[in-house]
């Protein structure tokens, strides 16, 4: 560790893992309920445990992004980050946030967490891996543009390199695309189309940015292979994975409805 401040990645890395246990033990719980179908019913009913089993997966991966960017950008900028006690706070209102909002779905019946969390005012639950309230998805969004700023200025102060470069572009599309778990039409074609902008381009497209980015990072440090090389063949791998991820969403858009074209476009890619 170079800079101080890049320790401000250890409880994201730490939360990571606790949130990966409990992906796991609720994952098990639901294995479980397949085989005996009242196993822990009514206290955790199978669709409360598959929420909390899908949207933990999302998070400690979130946390792990964040924590291998605070402590990856100030090393490559060389110099140390804009705001380490930002960086601790937002830390905190996110997994408060997130904890609470599990115990809701633990402990609250679902339409009536809706109805305490302002999801009649503007709905965005009920959607797979979407379900978060409306307030969980407007704390996400301020954590998001608070972690956002604290890694671009820190980027705009010091050194520039590609892998810095990907890197927040990569987080910056994640907190674009997001922002389209907001539109919840009452069509279910545009419900579809709107939601494969969050769920696919985030899985086959921005997060491959941010894990090329820190694939890179990890394999000049451990490999001692020169930075002309690695830079070289990230460009390489992000172009590939964007085209691909971006266009093969065209796979999901001719089942829902979407023009014929979509079909063969998303199956050559």
């Amino acid at each position: 560790m170079q800079y101080k401040s890049q320790a401000v990645a250890k409880p994201y890395f730490i939360a990571a893992i606790g949130l990966f246990v409990a992906q796991i033990l609720f994952g098990l719980v639901m294995g479980l309920q397949y085989v005996v179908g009242d196993f822990l019913f009514p206290a955790i009913p199978f669709n409360v445990a598959r929420m909390v089993h899908t949207n933990a997966l999302i998070v400690w991966l979130l946390m792990g992004f964040m924590g291998s960017a605070y402590y990856l950008v100030p090393e490559e900028a060389e110099t140390e980050l804009h705001s380490p006690k930002l960086a601790l706070a937002l830390f905190w209102i996110f997994l408060v946030a997130a904890a609470l909002t599990v115990l809701g779905y633990l402990m609250v019946p679902y339409a009536t967490l809706a109805k305490i969390t302002g999801n009649d005012l503007l709905p965005t639950m009920g959607r797979e891996f979407l379900e978060q309230p409306t307030i969980t998805k407007i704390g996400i969004v301020v954590v998001a543009l608070g972690f956002l700023f604290n890694l671009t200025m820190t980027f705009l102060k010091g050194r520039k390199t590609a892998i810095s470069s990907i890197l927040l572009l990569g987080l910056w599309g994640l907190a674009v695309m997001f922002l389209f778990s907001f539109y919840n039409p009452d069509n279910l074609v545009k419900d579809k189309y709107y939601w494969w902008f969050v769920v696919h381009l985030w899985v086959e497209g921005v997060w491959e940015l941010i894990l090329g980015a820190i694939l890179a990072f990890v394999l000049i440090k451990v490999t001692g292979v020169d930075r002309e090389v690695i830079e070289k063949w990230l460009y390489v791998i992000i172009t590939l994975t964007l085209i691909s991820g971006i266009l093969g969403t065209g796979h999901h858009f001719y089942w829902i409805g979407a023009p014929e074209y979509w079909q063969w476009i998303g199956s050559v890619f």
